[in-house]
């Protein structure tokens, strides 16, 4: 799992490469894919701190051909809201590319609406910790339809993670959530099998 072999790559100094690697092969395949479709990829906090991050962002649109709004690349909340001015500059930096910024894990951290009003991502992922129990958990609900109202106040899209049963999606749904990911829609596949998945106008380059 990512959480065993992220800090693994980390400490043995090989997560910039890894993360390049990932970059790359994800922008390559969403190269080909519909327009209208975007691809989602993961930045640990040591890339994020990284001065060559935004070059290699850069070299990677560039040689694959992916529009920069067609990528989203996904920052765990404690990295955005650490007041690292570091990698608060690298991340201006992208969105002036044109980049999208998701806040994963949105809730577990340093959140706050001081800091979500300085930043002001573009989505915001509700962790899984909150969605798993909306159904039974009175305070979970409470907690959900306080970040959508705060995501609403700055105009951010909200996705719901850790989506397992149709009781929790319904409830979403009741929420205003319109965008969801978790194993009621599908465990990770390769590329391949998610190409299959889509509706062929999807699954190749251009708008349906």
């Amino acid at each position: 799992p990512p959480t065993e072999f992220i800090p693994v790559a980390e400490k043995i100094g090989l997560i910039n490469q890894l993360g390049e690697w990932v970059l790359r092969t994800a922008c390559e395949a969403a190269a080909s894919w519909s327009s209208l479709l975007k691809v989602s990829v993961n930045v640990s906090p040591v890339q994020l701190m990284n001065n060559s991050l935004t070059d290699t962002v850069v070299t990677i649109l560039r040689t694959t051909g992916l529009d920069p709004y067609r990528l989203d690349l996904e920052i765990t909340e404690s990295d955005v809201f650490n007041e690292n001015t570091r990698s608060l500059e690298i991340l201006s930096q992208l969105r002036e590319l044109g980049v999208q910024i998701s806040i994963d894990d949105f809730g577990t951290g340093y959140a706050n609406y001081s800091y979500i009003q300085q930043f002001n991502p573009e989505i915001i992922k509700i962790d899984k910790v909150f969605t798993l129990n909306i159904v039974t958990n009175t305070a979970s609900a409470l907690v959900v339809k306080n970040m959508v109202n705060l995501a609403r106040k700055f105009h951010c899209q909200i996705i719901a993670e850790g989506i397992e049963d149709k009781e929790q999606l319904t409830m979403l749904k009741n929420m205003g959530i319109t965008l969801y990911q978790g194993y009621y829609f599908s465990k990770p596949v390769p590329v391949d099998a998610f190409i299959q998945m889509l509706p062929r106008s999807f699954s190749e380059s251009g708008s349906p």
